[in-house]
């Protein structure tokens, strides 16, 4: 069997790490000249090391809470598991390392449009698309256009060690700041005709002197198609949570199901559909709730919460023990 993946990112060389490992014929397909996102917050739960132990010596920072800001009211979470600092693209380096230690084969500089999957389509057996928030691969198999937000990102030339993560609401979305141990990174999640502006006049009020300002786009719309050959995983997928816009352990966790029902495409659909539908629905309620009474009633919440940062309801551990 040939799997052809579109997309050098993590939830991509990790599927090909694996299938080639298992001794699938496996070849990646990156349009980029290098491997590395290079737009990312990089922070991600101690889960990632059940996926991707080595990963451990990438760590920058720990962050153990954080501390929500609501215009009259601010509210601390503590995180059930850790959070880890690491560079996304170092991260993505590394899987890659991995996946050609494993035999996987990856063509960079390769960009793979609609046109070119009908070729893949006769020297594949299976295609995976792993090719983020504008998928050609989910625009090939007609799947509804997910929404988006847009994540901008920038840095502050500060040493930083501290072990919380403070965010300021905004009516769509959030700022956030991350001590990264070496230097302060702030950014904002939010609709992308929004997003600059309110930024801009946050950077301004708290007077900061950023840097290296970048941004992309954050999908929303999880889909899976119905087709036996070719699927999606990750951000392709349009799966990042509700509430953080976050999506790598999310993806890695899409792809250990798709790894365990591999080659029926379908049976791995519906497995990911059972874990991930009401997890997103869930999630996306109790959003609506904090928000509303954070800006509105904010002394209904309790001041002090504890949370897993990763998945509310416990479905997806059923599938992924």
């Amino acid at each position: 069997m040939k799997v052809a993946i579109l997309g050098g990112g993590v939830c991509g060389l990790y599927l090909a790490s694996k299938l080639a490992k298992s001794g699938i014929e496996t070849e990646v397909f990156e349009k980029n000249s290098l491997i590395g996102k290079n737009c990312c917050s990089g922070l991600f739960s101690e889960r990632l090391f059940d996926y991707i132990p080595e990963s451990r010596e990438l760590v920058k920072n720990v962050i153990s809470q954080c501390f929500i800001h609501f215009p009259k009211k601010t509210f601390r979470l503590a995180f059930k598991k850790k959070f880890y600092v690491i560079d996304h693209a170092k991260l993505d380096q590394m899987m890659a390392r991995i996946a050609q230690k494993d035999t996987a084969v990856i063509t960079l500089g390769k960009k793979i449009d609609q046109n070119a999957i009908d070729g893949l389509n006769q020297k594949f057996d299976r295609i995976i698309g792993c090719d983020g928030a504008l998928s050609a691969a989910r625009n090939y198999l007609k799947l509804k256009k997910p929404g988006y937000n847009l994540g901008i990102q920038a840095f502050v030339d500060q040493r930083d060690e501290t072990d919380y993560v403070e965010t300021w609401a905004t009516n769509g979305g959030f700022i956030w700041k991350i001590p990264r141990g070496e230097n302060q990174e702030y950014g904002i999640m939010e609709h992308p005709d929004r997003a600059r502006g309110l930024f801009d006049g946050f950077v301004s009020k708290k007077g900061l002197i950023t840097m290296d300002l970048k941004s992309a786009l954050i999908p929303n719309g999880f889909a899976l198609p119905d087709n036996k050959r070719i699927t999606l995983c990750g951000d392709a997928s349009g799966l990042t949570k509700p509430w953080s816009g976050g999506g790598v352990i999310w993806g890695l966790a899409q792809a250990r199901i798709l790894l365990k029902n591999f080659p029926d495409f379908l049976k791995y659909k519906n497995r990911a559909d059972y874990c991930f539908i009401p997890e997103i629905a869930v999630s996306k309620i109790a959003k609506k709730i904090v928000y509303t009474a954070g800006f509105s009633v904010p002394n209904l919440l309790p001041i002090n919460y504890r949370i897993d940062g990763d998945f509310i309801l416990p479905a997806i551990f059923r599938f992924n023990r």
